[in-house]
């Protein structure tokens, strides 16, 4: 099954963003084309189904936006690659498990090529860098098919992590790919289409229906 790919342009208002996504995701049949949607989004706290309110410290200006995704607070901004994921789970014979997985192994392998040493963690989803989160994820899952997905930390001001308790962990600190690569520039586009290239082979190396 063929995978749509979306590049949405500028910073992608996140309340439209995920009406469209959960739009996508009730309207679609058996026969519909997973999609990837590769964005960035104007500065914005969310927080999961399941997020507690003491987790956000401080947000000043920041709006925060409650939000059906599992997973606590985090922080989207420009900067900041999105890559939602439209799968079709039951179709592709993948748990919610296997799924987390091969996105944290995706973002693992993106970084790599840029020779960052990243990892994840068992007791926490998302991709670490010296303990350090560099990238977070949540996932839904409605009639069998995910949306949302992950936000990987290129290159973007890290100042408003500090004003939340990121992902529900007191004292986490957050990472950038720049801030693991000073000196260098990095081309945002060519990261972006790096990580639609790694989760693509991911889902694609899975068997479908």
């Amino acid at each position: 099954m063929d995978i749509i790919y979306r590049r949405l342009p500028g910073a992608a208002d996140y309340l439209a963003t995920l009406d469209a996504m959960r739009t996508f995701t009730d309207s679609r049949s058996p026969e519909t084309c997973d999609e990837l949607w590769l964005l960035q989004h104007p500065r914005v706290f969310t927080q999961g189904q399941a997020g507690k309110a003491e987790h956000v410290l401080a947000p000043g200006d920041i709006p925060v936006i409650q939000v059906d995704r599992g997973g606590q607070v985090t922080f989207h901004g420009p900067g900041q690659w999105v890559l939602y994921l439209l799968v079709d789970l039951r179709r592709r014979g993948l748990g919610v498990r296997q799924l987390v997985t091969l996105i944290e192994q995706s973002i693992v392998d993106v970084l790599e090529s840029y020779s960052i040493s990243a990892a994840a963690r068992p007791d926490a989803p998302g991709v670490y860098v010296q303990g350090d989160k560099i990238a977070a994820l949540g996932l839904r899952v409605r009639r069998g098919c995910s949306y949302h997905g992950l936000a990987l930390n290129v290159d973007l001001d890290l100042e408003p992590f500090q004003r939340i308790n990121p992902c529900g962990h007191q004292g986490l600190r957050v990472t950038s790919m720049v801030e693991c690569l000073p000196g260098r520039v990095l081309d945002m586009a060519e990261v972006g289409e790096r990580l639609l290239a790694a989760v693509s082979a991911q889902l694609e190396g899975v068997a479908t229906n």
